[in-house]
């Protein structure tokens, strides 16, 4: 099997990084990308910038690949958009892979070759089976000696509802609610909100982020109304550290949130866990929650509860995940928002991400399952170490060779957003909102 391919699905930040890691340990990767280009879900929130600055946002081994073609690295002081994340990196990247990265290829499945999840006999010796789709419509199977899954969890946005499941109704008003940070530099999502009734729907940056913007189009469109809801009590915390807050554009966004708030922009309702959202037809819907709180009168809800993964093709695959998190249950209690405080969540590697069935590894922020901090680096790191043990140079794969700065502020945020629960909006780390973005993904496969 060592003549076979490592598979990494996703060509996202950590995918490519992940590809640019084994190519330099002289391993041979094979990515597939369900979209058109690499970063493909980065494209999905190009208006969106960074809190994380260039010099946090490059892999090692990817700049060094880099370099050898001519790249020219952005200034590293500069706070990138994902639009500039994708085109000035990503898809420079792919082009220096090569024809390693497949475009255009979704992943089906992943399972044993000839085996099953319940089968023992042989299981050891077989190598993985990669089943693919391409854009054509055929399908394909491809033999690997790993796989390496970096798709994020961008493409499963958490439900609008407190329950972790979609509130009663919620499906039925689809046609009024965004799971993501409107663009309103689109002229048809600005005429959406434009004089209009929205309510925002969550606690953590892509909140704020939406708040922001949606703040400034009130100012400037009249009848325009903003209602934001939180889980929470109260929202005192969920402003960030401000000035002290060591993600400087990260504390400013919590200021500008915060001013939109006492400047009474927008009306703060908390204790809203919604359980029902209700239409009358094509008008405007109104939102219920638990404790009979109601929202009348709403024509947008951008829902902004977080993310998941998305474990459905991996289920002939032998998991050991954290039933809480859907994490790797070495990785879990490092990153655990029930417990986890500033400074807690450490560089980790292959150790902490294998699993019960063998080379098959969960990475980026896929592999935090439902906890809401991550950082790029983070995932760059541990691709290093996974590469360094499938090159079969354990020193280096147990090795730390990354010092993350503790953000010294707490308060809630994660990479693309905290799930707004209870137990973690009482004091998770602001784990740089992104070097996986301020909101948004980090691939899609």
């Amino acid at each position: 099997m060592t003549d076979l391919p490592v598979v990494v699905v996703g060509a996202g930040p950590i995918g490519l990084a992940a590809a640019s890691e084994l190519r330099e340990r002289g391993l041979t990767p094979l990515v597939f990308e369900r979209g058109s280009s690499a970063g493909s879900a980065v494209a999905q929130w190009n208006h969106v910038r960074l809190f994380s600055q260039w010099s946090e946002l490059v892999d090692p081994a990817a700049r060094r690949l880099l370099e050898g073609t001519g790249w020219t690295a952005p200034e590293a002081e500069t706070f990138p958009t994902g639009r500039q994340w994708a085109s000035a990196y990503l898809v420079p990247l792919a082009a220096a892979l090569g024809d390693v990265v497949r475009l255009n290829t979704e992943v089906l499945g992943v399972a044993r070759r000839g085996r099953d999840r319940v089968v023992d006999a042989g299981r050891d010796g077989e190598p993985l089976s990669v089943h693919i789709r391409r854009a054509d419509g055929s399908e394909d199977r491809v033999l690997a000696s790993a796989v390496i899954d970096a798709t994020g969890t961008w493409g499963s946005p958490n439900p609008l509802g407190g329950e972790g499941l979609p509130a009663l109704g919620e499906r039925a008003a689809a046609a009024h609610i965004d799971y993501r940070v409107p663009d309103l530099d689109d002229a048809k999502v600005r005429a959406d909100h434009a004089g209009k009734h929205t309510v925002i729907a969550g606690a953590g940056h892509s909140a704020l982020t939406a708040i922001v913007a949606l703040s400034a189009l009130a100012t400037e469109a009249p009848g325009t109304r903003i209602t934001w809801a939180v889980r929470r009590g109260d929202v005192g915390s969920t402003f960030g550290g401000g000035e002290a807050d060591q993600l400087p554009a990260r504390g400013a966004l919590g200021l500008r949130a915060k001013k939109a708030v006492d400047d009474g922009v927008l009306q703060v309702v908390t204790g809203f866990r919604t359980a029902a959202v209700q239409s009358n037809g094509a008008g405007p819907v109104a939102m219920v929650a638990d404790g009979g709180q109601r929202i009348e009168d709403v024509d947008r809800i951008v829902a902004l509860t977080g993310f998941r993964p998305d474990l459905s093709w991996l289920s002939e695959i032998r998991l050991g995940l954290d039933p809480v998190l859907q994490a790797p249950v070495e990785l879990a209690p490092l990153i655990d928002p029930n417990v986890h405080s500033c400074g807690t969540v450490y560089p980790h590697g292959v150790r902490e991400l294998s699993h019960p069935e063998p080379d098959v590894y969960l990475v980026g922020m896929k592999s935090y399952g439902r906890a809401p901090t991550f950082l790029a680096m983070t995932g760059y790191e541990q691709v290093r170490s996974i590469a360094a043990h499938l090159a079969g140079d354990e020193e280096a794969a147990h090795r730390v060779e990354l010092t993350l700065p503790e953000t010294g502020v707490c308060g809630g945020a994660g990479v693309f957003d905290e799930p707004d629960t209870a137990a973690a909006e009482g004091g998770c780390c602001a784990a740089p909102e992104s070097e996986l973005v301020t909101l948004a993904p980090v691939t899609g496969q």
